[in-house]
């Protein structure tokens, strides 16, 4: 049997699409880098829900949610006029480092696979020498 999707996930999943485009449209602040919502995060009653944003440049991520956080009152009004809903649910802007965290995890592992490249390499050099 299919599982039926909760009215939370559903208004989450509306609300990350909006968001995106009043950020695309309507937020002209140049400190929003090149944004994306990666997840939304509603409360069961629909009131409350958390956003968590990623950052193409990730210097930029810790600003950018600064700059979103001081606009959730526009936001939410742009919200308001786009869906059709009894109530408006308060933001919270989160910073979502899972992406800058599996680039760094993927960065070490690059790092040990060349090491034991190397490692191997001259394991090989040695083991060849000794035969002949």
């Amino acid at each position: 049997m299919p599982r039926e999707f909760l009215r939370s996930d559903r208004m989450a999943e509306q609300l990350r699409r909006e968001l995106a485009e009043i950020i695309h449209d309507e937020i002209k602040d140049p400190r929003v880098g090149f944004l994306s919502f990666t997840e939304v995060r509603m409360s069961r009653d629909l009131s409350h829900a958390v956003v968590y944003c990623s950052v193409l440049d990730a210097g930029q991520l810790h600003e950018s949610i600064e700059v979103l956080n001081r606009a959730v009152g526009f936001i939410r009004k742009s919200i308001g006029r786009r869906i059709r809903a009894r109530i408006v649910p308060t933001l919270k802007f989160v910073a979502d480092e899972s992406l800058i965290r599996g680039a760094e995890m993927d960065e070490l592992i690059s790092e040990a696979i060349q090491s034991d490249e190397k490692h191997d390499d001259k394991g090989h050099g040695s083991d060849d020498e000794e035969s002949n």
